[in-house]
């Protein structure tokens, strides 16, 4: 009696890549399911007090609400971002530590090519979460009404005047690097280590000028502490409707600050599908989206696959930004 052929080897091969495949994907779907189990901790690579900290909690906060887990903002500032990026990237790959990042991040994949991470290789993305626009300021003793005579005033004074940033390949920093490009004019970059000291210092007159965002420096503005020249997107601010933008003087001028969420490269695709939905959920709500227009903020939704997009064209954008202006992370 003959027996039943056997199976060609590639077909068992072809089963056996199947069965661990479905397998993989199970345990992948469970761990997910039991996520989180314990608290879970945001790296915020920033100082206290900037937006990314404030998102941060904001998030944190809802994110606790809707998993029944802590999640816990860890502020690490130091190094242009570094510091806290690289304790996140050197993290275990299992949904416990994110990273709140922002376009800092994409700026100084080109600025910092040395640091000890690379964006892209480190990370997977996971959601984004706003954007908003920047505002130009100076403080009342500067004699400029515009940005017209901002910029008169600094090409009369070369060298002489100076504008604050949270830190080297901040957004803050890079708005202005690409302000002095685009409008031919030299002044002095004074980095601090977060926007809360540079703010400060630019509401006491001891530096100039600054770009911050418009949803930390809008009240500064109303209240007359500071001076508004321009802001920094396409269209008028909501939140600062009578502020021209830069455009209007330098056209083509555009900057913004955005913020998200990214993990160590390794987390399970399904706990990175699940912050992502649950993320989504939370900006998408009518209520957010109104209060935080209000400050004026975006909310932005993307899968992570759009997102992680967003983050390599990013780079590739402010990498040749980088390049015209010449700007280096110890200016």
């Amino acid at each position: 009696m003959l027996g039943t052929p056997a199976a060609p080897a590639s077909f068992v091969r072809t089963c056996i890549l199947a069965v661990c495949a479905i397998a993989a994907w199970c345990a992948d779907v469970a761990l997910a399911q039991d996520y989180p189990n314990r608290a879970v901790k945001i790296i915020v690579p920033f100082a206290a007090g900037g937006p990314a900290d404030v998102y941060a909690r904001f998030l944190a906060q809802r994110l606790q609400e809707a998993l029944g887990q802590p999640f816990v903002v860890d502020d690490r500032p130091g190094g242009g971002s570094v510091v806290g990026t690289d304790a996140a990237a050197k993290s275990a790959p299992d949904g416990y530590t994110l990273l709140l990042m922002s376009n800092t991040h994409t700026v100084n994949e080109s600025l910092m090519p040395n640091k000890p991470f690379a964006l892209t290789r480190d990370f997977v993305p996971v959601a984004p979460i706003n954007y908003s626009d920047l505002v130009m300021v100076v403080h009342p003793s500067v004699s400029a009404k515009t940005v017209a005579e901002f910029i008169a005033l600094a090409k009369a004074q070369p060298g002489k005047l100076n504008y604050a940033s949270s830190g080297p390949g901040t957004p803050y920093h890079m708005a202005g690097e690409l302000f002095k490009t685009m409008a031919g004019v030299d002044i002095v970059h004074v980095p601090y280590r977060g926007s809360s000291g540079a703010r400060t210092d630019i509401i006491g007159g001891q530096v100039q000028m600054m770009f911050d965002a418009v949803t930390t420096m809008s009240e500064h503005v109303k209240g007359g502490q500071v001076r508004a020249l321009g802001t920094s997107g396409k269209t008028r601010s909501t939140v600062l409707p009578d502020v021209p933008t830069v455009a209007e003087t330098v056209p083509g001028y555009e900057a913004t600050i955005w913020v998200g969420l990214v993990a160590p490269k390794g987390t399970p695709p399904a706990i990175v599908n699940r912050l992502n939905a649950e993320i989504t959920r939370i900006v998408s709500r009518p209520e957010v989206r109104r209060d935080w227009g209000a400050q004026g903020a975006v909310a932005m939704t993307m899968t992570p696959d759009e997102f992680g997009k967003y983050i390599a064209d990013d780079i590739v954008k402010w990498e040749r930004i980088v390049k015209i202006s010449g700007a280096k992370p110890d200016q």
